[in-house]
């Protein structure tokens, strides 16, 4: 059985369709659809449904999914190792997105000088779902924030940036006292569901402050754009430029001790690609 069949069947089932899949992939709509029927074929039964414009895996598909994700994992191991010698290999990277603008552009340049025969892939998402992505294998390393829990032996984790949280207003309440905003001014929250959305709701009930909230979101550049815009106010990391081009929001710093979101390499100890991991944190 063909790995790259069970590879295009797990993109296709992960962006639910065959376009986005064979694009992801490099292929064309038509490849990705010959290796499903191939693939269907030595299995013999189907694996994919329709269901309106998306396909989602059929019964068959769904008992398959982890298996296919070993053997696929252990395949890529595989070939790891025999090119351990070799600056080459694919590394699979998650990462946040204010990393993604931040902190990868120049690392990833950085990288690519060092081991021009390395390619890399890279999953944008939350904390949460890399950590998730992390540990079903989809991805070798994630670039994210620090979990808000011990991290068992089995996970090495380097730290890259420290970014303290910041009270973002719109610039014509620069110089305002923090605490007499938020008891006046509508709030914007960082996500809760996001590690570092907690760390702010952590800051408010260590205050005993309960804001104003009107609307929570989950992407801080949309959070700052509508703060800069005169929306409200927010409490969120101050992160690595570049921020969205025209924001203009004054950072007011929080009272109290600083309170700071860590954003670190995440990755399984022993892995395959731990060599390509050590660089990518030198590039960092």
């Amino acid at each position: 059985m063909e790995t790259r069949f069970l590879e295009t069947f797990l993109s296709v089932v992960e962006h639910g369709s065959l376009p986005e899949a064979a694009r992801r992939l490099g292929l064309t709509p038509a490849a990705v659809s010959q290796r499903m029927q191939a693939l269907e074929g030595e299995i013999g039964t189907p694996l994919l449904a329709r269901a309106g414009k998306q396909v989602r895996p059929t019964e068959a598909g769904l008992a398959i999914l982890e298996p296919a994700r070993r053997v696929t994992s252990e395949a890529r191991a595989l070939r790891l190792h025999a090119l351990a010698d070799q600056p080459a290999g694919e590394l699979r990277l998650g990462a946040i997105s204010t990393a993604l603008t931040g902190l990868l552009p120049q690392a990833l340049l950085n990288l690519r000088q060092r081991l021009p025969e390395v390619a890399v892939f890279v999953l944008p998402g939350s904390s949460t779902d890399l950590h998730a992505a992390l540990g079903s294998g989809r991805i070798d390393v994630a670039l994210l924030v620090r979990p808000p829990f011990n991290l068992p032996k089995s996970r090495m984790w380097a730290p890259a940036r420290r970014e303290p949280l910041i009270m973002l207003v719109p610039s014509a309440l620069a110089g305002h006292d923090p605490l007499d905003l938020l008891g006046s001014e509508p709030f914007i929250r960082y996500d809760r569901g996001n590690w570092g959305g907690q760390l702010a709701q952590g800051w408010l009930d260590a205050h005993g402050i309960r804001p104003h909230e009107w609307l929570e979101l989950d992407q801080l550049e949309a959070i700052s754009v509508m703060v800069s815009r005169g929306l409200g106010i927010s409490i969120l990391p101050d992160w690595a430029p570049p921020w969205p081009e025209g924001v203009t929001a004054a950072r007011l710093p929080l009272p109290g001790p600083p309170l700071v979101r860590e954003i670190g390499v995440l990755w399984e100890r022993g892995h395959p690609t731990t060599r390509l991991i050590q660089a990518l944190i030198e590039a960092l």
